[in-house]
């Protein structure tokens, strides 16, 4: 473990150049996402209906990546519960070149109120089919339509500062990494998973300025044993923590930490308490997750859907201080991490939340 003795404050500039998104910045409207706030939205009994609203969640993979998507769905499963909402998922699957038929063919089906999807992934289709209906209503997660536009008045989106929650992973790694290299672990090269790499660099180098980060891209979301062949590989290279951010691909990392004994950083869930159920051994090398609080957030929207206040035609983005990310803090954290590192991280938290500091984005 590095000694924590480096100002917390210190805040260096990351080097990455990653494409321009189209979308445009929006002012959002912002909300605390907390469960106490979720839950005086509910009602305080809710049966479904012939009148009950109508969601279907489009899923552009599967449920069981035990992180981004499975998140999403324990969103929606309590909202359908507390909401008395119904709900229908497609599960599209991995093969891009087929999102863009069933997504239409799902638009245009008649039975359904909403329409949710996810990832930046989905943004340029979605832009393609919501003004062909604007009768229905669309929510998309982790992404925005480009409002700038226009003709997306019936689209809600919900976007996360991922960089704000991967500088604290950062901060974590660096105080808690014995030979000063770590490594990430990115699904794709793209702007959100280098938005991953521009905090979780700085969050590092803001308490161990010399050390090595170690960045790979598995360019697929549906590969584990290639998740954990380029876990192994970084490992070798010396890293001792790799955070993964890279959906079932990077459950591979957890195989590659037990293997080598080694440890790693869950993402979107608080993926130890998942895969514990299942494997306990594994999951006490996962230190903590990065959590993107993708399920309270759609929580939240649905809940304002019913009570008619969600504001579709803009855009939302949550970080630290609205509760959109943060570091898991399970009992695999409190038994590993030396007091000093979690007040270092509770600082650096707080210094986000109050503007004290800024961390630096992909998105230009």
């Amino acid at each position: 473990m590095y000694s924590p003795s480096v100002c917390i404050l210190k805040n260096e500039q990351s080097r990455i150049i990653e494409e321009t998104p189209t979308q445009k910045n929006v002012t959002p409207k912002l909300f605390p996402i907390l469960i106490i706030a979720l839950l005086s939205i509910a009602p305080s009994s809710a049966t479904a209906d012939e009148n009950a609203v109508k969601v279907v969640h489009f899923i552009n993979g599967a449920r069981g990546d035990e992180s981004f998507f499975d998140s999403a769905v324990r969103g929606i499963v309590e909202a359908e519960a507390d909401f008395g909402i119904e709900v229908a998922t497609i599960e599209a699957g991995y093969s891009s070149s087929t999102w863009g038929e069933q997504l239409e063919e799902a638009a245009a089906g008649e039975d359904y109120d909403v329409l949710i999807v996810g990832s930046a992934l989905m943004r340029e289709l979605l832009e393609g089919v919501a003004p062909k209906h604007p009768d229905k209503r669309f929510i998309i997660y982790d992404s925005s339509v480009d409002y700038a536009e226009g003709g997306y008045e019936n689209v809600y989106s919900v976007l996360f500062r991922q960089n704000e929650g991967a500088y604290l992973a950062g901060v974590y790694a660096g105080l808690m990494t014995e030979s000063g290299t770590i490594g990430l672990l990115g699904g794709q090269n793209s702007t959100t998973i280098n938005d991953f790499v521009v905090g979780y660099r700085q969050g590092a180098e803001s308490v161990r300025p010399d050390v090595v980060v170690l960045v790979r891209y598995a360019e697929t979301w549906n590969d584990a044993a290639l998740g954990e062949e380029m876990a192994t590989e970084m490992y070798n290279e010396g890293a001792d923590i790799v955070f993964q951010a890279a959906g079932t691909t990077g459950l591979g990392v957890f195989k590659a930490a037990e293997a080598s004994g080694k440890r790693a950083i869950g993402v979107d869930s608080d993926q130890a308490l998942i895969i514990e159920k299942t494997d306990p051994d594994q999951a006490s090398h996962i230190l903590t997750s990065m959590m993107k609080n993708v399920g309270a957030s759609l929580y939240r929207a649905l809940g304002l859907y019913v009570e008619g206040e969600l504001p579709f035609g803009e855009a939302e983005t949550l970080g630290v201080k609205e509760g959109g990310v943060g570091l898991a803090r399970n009992r695999y954290y409190e038994e590993a991490t030396p007091e000093e590192v979690k007040v270092a991280v509770d600082r650096a938290e707080e210094y986000i939340r109050e503007g004290r500091i800024t961390v630096e984005t992909a998105f230009r």
